[in-house]
């Protein structure tokens, strides 16, 4: 196959209840990595994240391991489907991109489980400490959206696609924001249903605790190029790879120039999605229309791109 192949990871937020079930009952590959996530974490996760209730997914610490399990059965799955296949490079937003790493082989299942399922504590520990929250500012260019969030105190946490950008801090603080957005030219801008201010100084205890996990963890140089968030560039040696992930934690999500990078510099092709909801298919259409993404999130999905994988 001489299609250049990139593949993407979900983040937080893409979570289902459900997500994951069919692929498992049909591959026993893929049921054996949720089997496997509930002994390596001593949590019920197979059980919430296919029965719910969605209040209990939705938490951090069940939410970011099971997104993590799921994008790498659905990977398993389409491997069982179409064979081993050569990938160009991967990319994940946010929590997707442990995923991205565990794909290239930076760490493997297991221990990329265990960083996940502690990030998500750190994270949750976090929000239960602070009164913090996000608000999408769609309609606005970059510049415009820094200013607003110079102006009242609060982070730029995602560059999802052009006119889509995240601010991230203090409730009220984003809600000034919100309230000023019109003044600055920005079409509409709308809180976010989430459980704290992630990718904001807010979760700096997170920040600090996941540093020293990442230390502690031994690393491998990836298979192919893995591209962080922070930086919208390529991460290869261990050290740079433990930097930029605990950088993610705090730091902004620099996903449109991420994807830039995978189209301009590594001439990928085809996008792959493995996650719920096709959220990353969608930007992947306003970042460069046109561009070939498949999806793949369940057993339809997966019947859809192995009828689409003949092509490549």
């Amino acid at each position: 196959m001489k299609t250049k192949i990139a593949l993407l990871f979900a983040g937080q937020g893409a979570q289902v209840v459900g997500m994951g079930r069919d692929i498992a009952e049909a591959h026993p590959s893929a049921a054996a990595l949720f089997d496997r996530a509930d002994e390596v974490l001593g949590m019920p996760l197979k059980r919430v994240t296919f029965e719910g209730p969605k209040e209990e997914l939705t938490q951090t610490r069940y939410c970011q391991p099971a997104l993590f399990v799921h994008g790498l059965a659905c990977l398993q799955a389409l491997r069982d489907r179409v064979g081993d296949f050569p990938v160009h490079a991967a990319a994940g937003l946010s929590l997707g991109e442990f995923t991205a790493h565990a794909a290239a082989g930076t760490f493997d299942f297991e221990t990329g489980l265990r960083l996940v399922g502690r990030r998500g504590l750190f994270m949750q520990e976090a929000c239960e400490n602070t009164a913090g929250a996000m608000a999408a500012m769609i309609g606005a260019d970059e510049s415009t959206v820094r200013a607003l969030a110079a102006e009242t105190d609060v982070d730029v946490a995602n560059l999802n696609s052009p006119g889509q950008i995240v601010v991230s801090g203090e409730t009220s603080k984003v809600a000034l924001a919100v309230s000023l957005a019109k003044e600055h030219g920005i079409r509409m801008a709308k809180m976010l249903d989430v459980a704290g201010a992630y990718h904001s100084r807010l979760m700096n205890s997170a920040f600090v605790k996941l540093g020293e996990e990442l230390q502690n963890t031994q690393f491998a140089e990836p298979r192919f190029p893995v591209i962080c968030n922070v930086d919208a560039r390529a991460v290869r040696e261990p050290e740079e790879i433990r930097a930029t992930l605990q950088d993610q934690v705090t730091g902004s999500v620099r996903w449109t120039e991420s994807m830039e990078y995978l189209l301009d510099q590594e001439k990928c092709e085809v996008f792959l999605e493995l996650g719920p909801g096709g959220v990353l298919a969608g930007l992947m259409n306003r970042i460069r229309k046109g561009t070939r993404c498949i999806s793949v999130s369940d057993v339809a999905s997966l019947e859809a791109a192995v009828a689409q994988w003949k092509e490549l």
